[in-house]
């Protein structure tokens, strides 16, 4: 969901040109950035990487946006957005240069940092599997005319004319046999704007007589993660598929993480009292992790800009932001009517260790808290997960703070058996 001025200044826009009329006329409404620069700066008004920040007259009627120029954008229900595919991809590991001092790839605060330091360990040549790269063109551009097919919420398909729109590519490579694009992200959604990988797609096909191949990068908690993208038909918006994902973590030296790790941190890491921050109902522990990292970079949040900026709907970001509270990470101040989520002194500290040291302390944090140590000795003795009501009955003998009903019970143990399973998952043997 997009911020309160935007949706003020959409709706104001819908009124004012009868947006809805047109597009149950016609199809579409096309409308010129003087016209929403008139009510609010385009820029802001259009800036939508994922449908969670798309205003609510546009999920209330399925409606996108697009820009056609670099002056016009055009409004109708297209499917313009791709879920991301299950997130089954192997880990490999690939070593660091070491003569390399002026990027410390312990300390990557942005996409662009991301994308270099992929570059120069071999990572992005290893998926690409293409001689001799180089770095061709990044940056902004046009897009060069061009016409395309996009499918509708409504079932038919409409024809999109494109001129010279503005596009950026955060990287490109280029190679004996193909050209790999880049859209880099340091965060996790659940879904993007194919418009990110097929815009520049477009413009460089018709240019290159080499093999165009869309790449998606998103970097976090020392995960580069590689997903390689097709467009069956050229012409057709929506026809992306997925071909292949790789995963790769810098290899530190340092010894992998065993069971016996996580045990010595499970027996060496106190109980406290729960705090009076609610039970994390946050079930992707790797999104809390995104979510202090960004705080990391960015020293101070509001709760606007985490709901606008990074795929969290305004529940999301109360659940993951409480979470990191509950773990100590976070914590939030009010000033000037705004709420403002900082990182604690620890969760500072977290950042500037190692990955594997990081991930052994995010687990020690998790097991201060007696249901998710509870959970945990209970998967070590028995070799499998607590079922759900095993975990609720966990819960309640826990203390856990401000839960009453059975149905808020069963939620928060999802996330239980979640983070249970990243822990799981940190084991290396």
């Amino acid at each position: 969901m997009t911020d309160s001025k935007n949706e003020a200044a959409w709706k104001l826009l819908f009124e004012r040109h009868q947006i809805l009329k047109a597009i149950n006329e016609s199809g579409y409404y096309k409308i010129t950035s003087a016209e929403i620069n008139a009510v609010r700066e385009a820029r802001l008004m259009t800036k939508f990487d994922h449908q969670s920040q798309l205003p609510q007259l546009f999920t209330a009627h399925n409606l996108s946006i697009l820009p056609v120029t670099r002056r016009a954008y055009i409004i109708s229900s297209f499917n313009a957005y791709h879920v991301f595919e299950p997130d089954d991809a192997p880990v490999y590991k690939i070593k660091f240069p070491h003569h390399i001092e002026s990027l410390d790839f312990k300390n990557i605060t942005s996409e662009s940092t991301a994308v270099n330091c992929a570059f120069i360990t071999g990572i992005i040549q290893d998926f690409v599997n293409d001689d001799a790269l180089y770095a061709t063109v990044n940056g902004r551009m046009g897009s060069s005319a061009f016409d395309f097919d996009i499918h509708c919420a409504d079932g038919q398909s409409r024809t999109v004319a494109v001129k010279n729109a503005q596009i950026e590519i955060d990287a490109g490579y280029e190679g004996s046999h193909s050209l790999s694009l880049i859209e880099a992200k340091n965060y996790i959604a659940g879904n993007f704007l194919i418009r990110q990988l097929y815009y520049p797609f477009r413009l460089w096909h018709g240019q290159v007589t080499k093999q165009v191949r869309p790449l998606f990068l998103t970097y976090t908690n020392g995960i580069f993660h590689l997903r390689e993208y097709v467009f069956e038909d050229p012409n057709v918006y929506n026809s992306l598929r997925l071909r292949r994902q790789k995963k790769y973590l810098i290899d530190e030296g340092a010894p992998p993480i065993r069971l016996s790790a996580i045990l010595d941190v499970l027996h060496r890491t106190p109980i406290i009292a729960e705090p009076s921050i609610p039970f994390p109902q946050a079930d992707s522990f790797e999104r809390v992790i995104n979510l202090c990292e960004l705080l990391f970079e960015e020293t101070l949040l509001t709760h606007q800009q985490i709901t606008a900026n990074y795929d969290f709907d305004r529940r999301q970001t109360n659940y993951y932001s409480d979470a990191g509270r509950y773990l100590g990470l976070i914590d939030k101040v009010r000033e000037g009517g705004e709420t403002l989520f900082y990182l604690t002194q620890r969760g500072s500290a977290l950042f500037r260790l190692d990955i594997k040291a990081r991930q052994l302390a995010l687990a020690g944090y998790i097991f201060e808290h007696t249901a998710f140590r509870s959970a945990f000795f209970f998967y070590h003795k028995q070799a499998k997960m607590p079922s759900k009501e095993q975990l609720v009955e966990i819960m309640k003998m826990s203390d856990v703070y401000a839960i009453e009903s059975e149905s808020t019970f069963r939620r928060r143990a999802s996330t239980i058996a979640h983070w249970i399973q990243w822990i799981i998952g940190l084991i290396e043997e």
